[in-house]
């Protein structure tokens, strides 16, 4: 994989459109990559996200796109602090991710620590999987793909794949991400079950819900046992905000992007984070597009949901069989007949084990995205207040389920059933 070119700036600045071509044209393969002359390239700001700016810039031959991190949260505003070092641990994230699975993340052209910023491949005609699937578009690669990205991403840095010290060199960078881990720390498992000034919800209509949430003891102590899993198991790179509004998508192709969050963690937290996200889309699309046509994509959404669960668990397991050059289940140990039915054992324990992880933090991503700072479009744009708020109740009660039940749920078609029995 070619290293992305180390941009020296010396000190920190925000970006404006007038000063973006000047930045760039230092940069030779991004001058190669765009072609033209730096005056006569677009630039425009497109960043609606909650964190960043992030400029497109088109020249003859191609595109790329500039992300800068801001010294607070762009939600919020500056009574919001964060490090602007959050820019290189996403583009670590990116470097690791395309050792793994190269097709399936943006190119990265350059990086610039102190600066904050990255430039990267333009990812076009891809529009974001979120708007995607709220259209009911047709996306027959989806579930292939980002099953893919999470068992390969996933299992290349974990201890299966990784010796030891490579691991642990890796983990001493990604320790430092600790007030990006915090957001979430407190934002999914922690806010939504107290009264917060970051909170909200569809008021007045879910304040009693939100107020036996609060109350809800067995709950709060579920989600607290998440949470510790969360804060002390360190099993791989975890991208840690892998939603719907986090990977672009065509009809062929998929890119996951916006790895700032990433930290070495649970493995179930990512493929429970895009789960959740898929049933609140399942949800929320029968609000959007009623009748015979919006049931059958609903249909589709929660098929693709679960096509992302089992396909992870395939390839995760053939990865295991075929790519364990790490540390952990040392092959030596296993080479006779009885080594490889125990290994087997092990094996379908582990997958088990990650699978009630999955449907845990799957539950805990739904309630925060309803109760909590953060919320998504999918529930937001339903503009009927009552109807908004209905759809959100099945999506918490839903959340909840997951989160009570899921050392109990074995197979991903219990979930479907209870989603079915919910949001009918």
């Amino acid at each position: 994989m070619e290293e992305p070119f180390r941009i020296q700036t010396e000190k920190y600045a925000p970006l404006e459109e007038g000063r973006v071509a000047a930045y760039l044209a230092k940069i030779g393969i991004v001058v190669e990559h765009l072609g033209g002359e730096p005056g006569g390239w677009n630039v425009r700001e497109v960043g609606d996200g909650n964190l960043n700016m992030v400029f497109i810039v088109e020249g003859p031959r191609g595109g790329v796109v500039l992300k800068q991190a801001l010294p607070y949260m762009r939600l919020v505003g500056e009574a919001w602090p964060l490090p602007l070092e959050r820019s290189y641990f996403e583009s670590l994230a990116l470097i690791e991710q395309a050792r793994a699975v190269p097709h399936l993340v943006p190119r990265i052209f350059a990086t610039d620590r102190v600066g904050a910023a990255i430039v990267m491949e333009y990812l076009t005609p891809h529009i974001i999987l979120r708007k995607a699937l709220k259209e009911g578009r047709a996306l027959p690669n989806l579930a292939e793909h980002m099953a893919t990205f999470l068992a390969e991403s996933l299992f290349k840095t974990s201890d299966l794949y990784l010796t030891a010290d490579r691991k642990k060199t890796l983990m001493r960078e990604f320790c430092g991400n600790i007030e990006l881990c915090k957001i979430t720390e407190d934002l999914v498992f922690t806010d939504p079950y107290r009264l917060s000034s970051g909170n909200r919800w569809t008021t007045p209509q879910l304040d009693e819900t939100a107020a036996a949430f609060r109350a809800d003891a067995a709950l709060k102590a579920e989600v607290q046992l998440l949470k510790l899993k969360f804060l002390t198991s360190a099993e791989a790179l975890v991208h840690g905000d892998l939603h719907t509004g986090s990977i672009m998508v065509t009809d062929d192709d998929t890119r996951a992007i916006d790895p700032e969050f990433a930290f070495f963690g649970p493995m179930g937290f990512d493929v429970g984070a895009l789960i959740a996200n898929m049933l609140i889309a399942a949800v929320a699309h029968r609000v959007h597009r009623p009748g015979e046509l919006g049931d059958a994509y609903r249909t589709w959404i929660l098929d693709e949901a679960e096509q992302i669960w089992t396909g992870f668990d395939a390839k995760f397991r053939a990865l295991w069989q075929t790519q364990a050059t790490g540390d952990a289940f040392t092959a030596e140990l296993f080479a006779d007949a009885d080594g490889q039915a125990a290994l087997a054992a092990a094996r379908d324990r582990y997958m088990a084990r990650l699978f009630e992880d999955t449907l845990g933090f799957a539950g805990a991503k739904m309630i925060r995205r309803v109760l909590g700072l953060a919320h998504v479009e999918d529930l937001e744009s339903i503009e009927d207040p009552d109807t908004r708020a209905t759809a959100e109740s099945k999506v918490l009660a839903i959340g909840r389920k997951l989160i009570l039940n899921r050392a109990a749920i074995t197979k991903f078609g219990e979930v479907l059933h209870m989603v079915e029995e919910i949001d009918s």
